[in-house]
């Protein structure tokens, strides 16, 4: 779907904004690659921006950087950036995850809004899809800068790793799990190297659970395929799953006084997620938006499905 000679996104490029690379590091000295869009309008005051990441286990060039483009030619400074550990950031091993630093590249990213004289500091919000859906909601608890949260479709990747999908890991197989994984370590350590973990399957049988049918169509497919995505070229490391396992990301949700808007398809394999992060969120400043007809990926790309007018709605409210 290239339309320019050097554009490596899986969507057609806007004609009316600016788009560069860029590179700040988060907090850990790990520097992290980022799309900066910029609207191509020129307006003599500081823009509102919003830092946008996801989902678990893609890179920029995907949805998160349709996500930037739509809402910078919505009026908006975007910035889709790479996790640590994937894509063109920086960090070794590659392909891991983290619930802390995941968490602190959202801050990171505020960090570079924050300095950029176009910027309006105190107009800062987040975005995340998918498991940085998650991480954003973490973000906002700690940190104070960001005015306005957005979660898309969202996994909380530390209650999916402990619990299982529904919930349906009890105490003693969660132990079996951690067995393995630090067995795993032992072994990893040893050979030098760190065991893959299983990934999207190469080509389907037709029995798989559709959510995996819609996350093949979406990562291994034309449609959204990237090189340099997890799920479409690659694995995560195995033993990532131990500190997603024993750190939840949403026990002080219930503090972030800024503004939250959650966004879920209402046939999504994973609404739970949204539904139950949302009943944490106190304050008169937060709302839950459901999809009719959406399922989980619909949300990445499908912009008849993804709510831009509401999103851009609720920025242009609580960044104003």
């Amino acid at each position: 779907m290239a339309e320019a000679k050097n554009w490596d996104k899986i969507f057609p490029k806007s004609d009316k904004v600016e788009v560069k690379k860029v590179e700040f590091k988060n907090r850990y000295g790990i520097s992290i690659s980022g799309n900066l869009y910029t609207p191509k309008i020129k307006i003599n005051r500081k823009l509102p921006a919003v830092a946008v990441s996801g989902p678990f286990g893609a890179v920029k060039e995907q949805a998160s950087g349709l996500y930037a483009q739509s809402l910078a030619e919505r009026g908006f400074i975007t910035l889709a950036f790479d996790p640590s550990y994937t894509g063109e950031s920086k960090g070794e091993p590659r392909n891991t995850a983290s619930p802390d630093i995941n968490t602190e590249d959202f801050s990171a990213a505020v960090d570079y809004l924050s300095n950029k004289k176009d910027v309006n500091p105190d107009k800062i919000g987040i975005l995340g899809i998918c498991g940085f859906g998650g991480f954003a909601l973490n973000a906002a608890a700690i940190d104070t800068r960001i005015k306005a949260t957005v979660t898309s479709t969202m996994y909380d990747m530390t209650r999916v790793s402990a619990k299982g999908y529904n919930d349906s890991i009890d105490e003693n197989a969660r132990y079996e799990l951690k067995e393995k994984l630090n067995k795993q370590r032992t072994e990893d350590f040893k050979n030098g190297t760190y065991a893959k973990a299983e990934g999207l399957p190469e080509k389907l049988t037709g029995d798989e659970p559709q959510f995996i049918k819609d996350y093949y169509d979406y990562y291994k497919t034309q449609r959204g395929f990237h090189k340099r995505s997890i799920n479409s070229n690659g694995n995560w490391n195995m033993t990532s799953s131990l500190s997603l396992i024993n750190m939840p990301i949403l026990a002080y949700a219930s503090e972030i006084r800024s503004a939250v808007l959650i966004i879920h398809g209402a046939n999504a394999h994973s609404r739970y997620f949204s539904e139950d992060a949302y009943k944490k969120l106190t304050g008169d400043n937060k709302q839950l938006l459901i999809i009719d007809g959406a399922n989980h990926v619909d949300l990445y790309d499908n912009t008849e499905k993804i709510p831009f007018d509401k999103i851009e709605t609720f920025y242009k409210e609580y960044l104003k």
